[in-house]
């Protein structure tokens, strides 16, 4: 039976990881913003739902995604659930990710037929269920045992489409035989080309039909959240990560390639013709995952890009300031009707990824909510989560009077 002592500091720990959290609206600017647009704190759950006792015990009680995110946090060791919260510097942009939406407001049509709703999608030559994507995101066997083959079986429960990513605990192998269907591949390049070469040919050998090239990660970042809430972990790294944390050993999908030549797991060095390499390489589509300007958007479409994926990292690659919805506009002006675009950062909600949708994304990406599900109850946290924002998503649909999802239009949304 767990002691008082121990439930008061795990109280203690939660509600000090609130009041300092800067998405939760409790103290600093993005209380501020909500007091200025007359609105209470996002989430709003939050104000209520501080006590450890409260907390959800099962996937079914959850009314929201943010109910899981105190639950993964009690249950994840304190490092590994600062890496996956945190932004970098002052995480402004974490902040404006989700601020952003706030500037867009919904423009409903009236008495249309929306008494069935058709979600489907065709994307990249393949039809989904649902525009709703699994982002790829790294380790995930730090939230929970079973890590990204949970989350694998989620997606095909589902019907969802997963992107393991190079950071993955699992191979692209074992993703495939989990999911049993498709999953495509993102790319964390490293300094050298020819292992990239290396990676890309075992993952089309594998089945994979879409390789994403991530291309936001060039230089180090000041991780503060993860860094204080490290300190709070009284294990040591060496525990979880024999070779180091991000070293090629902890990534199955690097396995048996000849590393001797790599200087960095970044890829600080690559360029347009590393693009143009890829296209030589491999016959997968090719999608470019960070994308934030219509000067890089336009080049996308010179080198013969497959799809566009607006990013920016979550708030974990520079803290610009400016929320990834802000930047959606301008690149739908000039790629959307030539090519796919693809959205993530910051949603959180069905209205979310339709206001995304309107702006010009083809499918939406959702990251940290699933990680929530998982490390608070695993596979079935993670499809509760997603069941939640495809609800959430149908839901708003039918009120904007879209039935299916070409009725989602520019026209329905307009910037405050």
């Amino acid at each position: 039976m767990e002691s008082n002592c121990s439930r008061d500091e795990q109280r203690r720990q939660l509600i000090r990881w609130l009041a300092g959290s800067p998405l939760l609206g409790f103290a600093g600017p993005s209380s501020l913003f909500a007091q200025e647009l007359g609105r209470r704190p996002d989430p709003m759950v939050w104000t209520s739902n501080t006590n450890i006792d409260d907390l959800i015990k099962s996937p079914a009680e959850a009314i929201n995604v943010f109910d899981f995110e105190p639950v993964a946090f009690k249950n994840v060791p304190r490092a590994h659930f600062g890496y996956m919260a945190s932004g970098i510097d002052d995480e402004v942009t974490l902040r404006a990710n989700r601020q952003g939406f706030l500037k867009y407001q919904l423009r409903p049509r009236r008495l249309r037929d929306v008494s069935s709703i058709d979600t489907s999608i065709t994307l990249l030559g393949a039809k989904w269920k649902t525009p709703i994507i699994m982002a790829p995101t790294g380790g995930n066997k730090a939230y929970d045992p079973e890590g990204e083959l949970a989350v694998c079986r989620a997606a095909k429960n589902g019907g969802y489409l997963n992107v393991l990513s190079s950071a993955a605990s699992t191979s692209i192998e074992d993703a495939i035989e989990a999911r049993q269907g498709d999953v495509w591949y993102q790319l964390y390049a490293t300094s050298s080309l020819e292992v990239a070469k290396k990676v890309v040919t075992r993952v089309s050998r594998a089945g994979a039909p879409v390789l994403e090239i991530t291309i936001d990660r060039n230089g180090g970042r000041n991780q503060e959240t993860f860094f204080r809430l490290r300190k709070q972990d009284p294990r040591t790294c060496s525990t979880c990560h024999v070779n180091g944390p991000g070293t090629a050993q902890e990534r199955p999908n690097f396995d048996g390639i000849d590393m001797t030549n790599v200087k960095s797991m970044q890829s600080s060095n690559m360029t347009w013709d590393f693009i143009k390499q890829m296209r030589d390489t491999t016959k997968m589509k090719i999608v470019l995952k960070g994308i934030l300007t219509a000067e890089d958007a336009l080049l996308c479409l010179k080198y013969g890009v497959d799809a566009i994926h607006v990013s920016n990292h979550g708030g974990r690659s520079e803290d610009g300031g400016r929320g990834a919805i802000e930047c959606l506009p301008e690149i739908a002006r000039v790629a959307r009707g030539k090519i796919p675009i693809i959205f993530d950062s910051g949603v959180r909600r069905g209205s979310d990824i339709f206001k995304a949708m309107s702006l010009g994304a083809n499918a939406v990406c959702i990251g940290r909510p699933y990680l929530w599900g998982l490390g608070a109850f695993g596979q079935p946290g993670v499809e509760k989560v997603l069941q939640i924002l495809k609800t959430e998503f149908e839901g708003i649909m039918q009120q904007m009077g879209a039935s299916k999802v070409a009725d989602i239009v520019p026209s329905m949304v307009i910037k405050g």
